[in-house]
């Protein structure tokens, strides 16, 4: 009987201890916590245009990239 009595006085006195504080970081409601910064970025930066365009001249696109003379 002594042990029953014993745990329901540890049961009742560990319900009135405070849990610990699991929090890491900062708080959200703190109004010292330091912010982020943002930055804008559109959302077609950095994109090309890509536009049809009409075809060239064969005779011109094969000395583009044929072999310079000397060249290997």
């Amino acid at each position: 009987m002594k042990l029953l009595t014993l745990v329901a006085v540890a049961a009742i006195l560990s319900a009135c201890s405070q849990l610990p504080d699991l929090q890491s970081g900062y708080a959200p409601y703190d109004p010292d916590a330091p912010q982020g910064t943002t930055r804008y970025s559109p959302v077609l930066a950095g994109t090309v245009n890509h536009t049809p365009v009409g075809p060239s001249s064969w005779l011109e696109t094969n000395e583009r990239v044929a072999p310079k003379a000397g060249a290997r």
